[in-house]
Order: C-alpha cells, then structure tokens, then sequence
C-alpha cells in the first residue's frame, strides 16, 4: 500500500520528512567530496529537506560538504549539527557553533545538539544554548544519545530538547522500553541514526527475504519500519544515487499488520529496560 509522503514536527513548528540524510564519514576523503555533494543535492531534489551532520564527523570535513550541497538553496533545508560533549560549557558551545556556522556557510544552524553526555554540567550547555538561540544563531536545541534518566536530568536542569538522536532500528530495539514512550508523552522527536545499521540490516538474509515477498528492499523496509509510530525520523547515510532514491521511495511505504508481525518474530521487542546502545 502507499500512502502520503510522512512528515514529522522535529521542532515545535518545524516540520521536515521523516526519512532526513546523515552524513556521518562524509568529508573524510577528498576524492569522495564531490561524490557526497552531489548525493545530499540529490536528495534535496527528491524533497529530503533534512539534513545532519556535526563537528566530529570528518573533524568538520562533513559540515563543509554540507555548506557545498545547501549553498544557493538554504532555505530550503532543515541543518542539523552537534557539539562535542568536552566543547559543551558556556563559551566553548558558543565557540564550537560559531566554527560550525563558518564551515557550513550559512548563519544559524535550525537544530543544535549535544552530542552525548560529557562531564560538564548540563546547566551550564543549557545556559549556552539558550545564549546561542537569543542570538539567532540557532532556532532550536537538544541533544543526542542521551536515555530516559538522562532526559530527565536535561529538562531539570532547565533544558529543552527539540529532539533525542540515538540509535534505534530492528536491531537496536531498546529505547522501545522506556525512552520513546517518555519522548511521546513529552512532546519530543526522536531521530533515529543507523537505521539500517551501517548496512548490516540490508545484508540480512531473513529481512531479505521478507522484503522480497513485499517486493522492496530490505533497506527501505527497515527504514518505513522505523517511521511506523509517527514520531521518528531516520537519517540513514547515502553516497549511491541508487541508495539516496531507495531512501526516499522508502517514505512512501506503509508495513502492512502481518509484515509488522513478521518483524517483530525476526528482530523481537525488549523484554524489559536495556542501556542505551550506541556507536
């Protein structure tokens, strides 16, 4: 069955396609940039107007590949990016989003996060966040890798959270148990990163052959599985122009019941609270 392109609200008023483009390894290699220029230009074309990225990946080189895919159609994108936990205080946050800013070549980043907890206090990457959004450099904030307690000890410490990155895909299941419930009740997105994790799901035999059955790939079926609750966004990685299509056409599937049954026979619910997994 198809249905309508899904869209979710990422921020309050901030609507985006539920299917974004990550970027993590872009702008590692120089032979490879024109290539991931052309990849993320792509998908803007085919209306995947979310695009992440952050300081660590390619020690800003992904950011730059960014600013090269958006230049002349900004407007037309949501920017997400993220600050290293040892930059988070007050002026370091403030100077890591001023670096970003420059590499990515625009002047305010919509989504900022905080890439994962770190030791410097939560109040005081609040503080610079709120700061940072005061000053029209950035439209929203919140964080990423950061769990049910986590989350909590964010919104005390005077916090808001636009979304929650983690990972989360058929293999990766946990967050299921206590964090996405806690997100919904809260009024927060989550962005799932590795959704097909890092290709393995692709590769898997089982999931093949299911998705054979539906007649689509593994690839886009594991990622219309990641959107079926409504308020998840994936942001899956593609440098092939035949993968950044599958991304997008994988928007327009909707799992039928018995398919959805099938998978959680395959790739099972948790049973009860998991650490939070990530990569």
């Amino acid at each position: 069955m198809v249905v309508d392109t899904k869209r979710i609200e990422l921020a309050p008023g901030l609507s985006v396609r539920a299917i974004g483009q990550g970027t993590w390894h872009m702008g590692e290699r120089a032979a490879r940039k024109d290539d991931e220029v052309a990849a993320l230009r792509l998908g803007l074309d085919l209306g995947l107007d979310l695009i992440d990225t952050a300081e660590m990946y390619g020690d800003g080189g992904a950011e730059q590949v960014v600013g090269e895919a958006i230049a002349g159609r900004r407007d037309q994108v949501t920017v997400v990016s993220k600050v290293y936990p040892h930059n988070a205080t007050r002026r370091g946050t403030i100077a890591a989003c001023e670096r970003s800013l420059r590499r990515l070549g625009t002047d305010r980043i919509d989504v900022y996060l905080l890439h994962w907890r770190g030791s410097v206090p939560l109040a005081e990457t609040v503080e610079a966040m709120e700061a940072l959004v005061a000053a029209g450099k950035i439209r929203h904030y919140g964080v990423s890798n950061f769990d049910a307690g986590d989350m909590a000890e964010w919104v005390a410490a005077g916090g808001r959270a636009a979304t929650n990155q983690v990972l989360y895909n058929l293999g990766r299941r946990g967050v299921e148990w206590d964090l996405l419930p806690w997100c919904r009740a809260q009024g927060v997105s989550v962005m799932a990163y590795s959704p097909i994790e890092q290709g393995d799901l692709a590769a898997n035999r089982e999931l093949h052959r299911l998705a054979d059955e539906l007649g689509v790939s593994a690839a886009m079926l594991a990622l219309a599985w990641v959107l079926r609750q409504g308020n998840v966004a994936a942001i899956p990685k593609a440098v092939r122009p035949e993968h950044v299509r599958q991304n997008r056409a994988a928007l327009d599937l909707e799992i039928e019941p018995a398919a959805l049954a099938a998978l959680d026979r395959l790739f099972p619910a948790p049973r009860g609270p998991e650490p939070l997994a990530m990569i």
